[in-house]
């Protein structure tokens, strides 16, 4: 029972994630792009918490930590570029 309760989250996860590519490629926005990007991250991060479960194991918890520390970093180096048009600001000699 509880197997078939995680396949079918894992399987809805996967569905999300598609949803959101199609989102970060035909978003009408940037903005938009850069939530999409975001909620693929976690969703990701959700997916590989249920496999890890699914296989009985605690390899995968240091990918899910990895895999949120570069989601939170690409989210606000987006949302900079966004924001201002570069990501690091570079002081000028003049």
């Amino acid at each position: 029972m509880i197997n078939t309760i995680l396949n079918m989250s894992l399987l809805l996860f996967m569905i999300a994630i598609a949803i959101s590519l199609f989102r970060v490629i035909k978003g009408p926005s940037l903005p938009d792009r850069a939530i999409a990007l975001d909620t693929i991250g976690v969703n990701l991060i959700s997916a590989i918490a249920i496999i890890s479960i699914v296989l009985k194991t605690k390899a995968f918890l240091e990918a899910i930590l990895i895999l949120g520390i570069l989601a939170f970093i690409g989210t606000i180096a987006f949302s900079k570029y966004i924001e201002r048009g570069v990501i690091v600001e570079r002081k000028s000699t003049d």
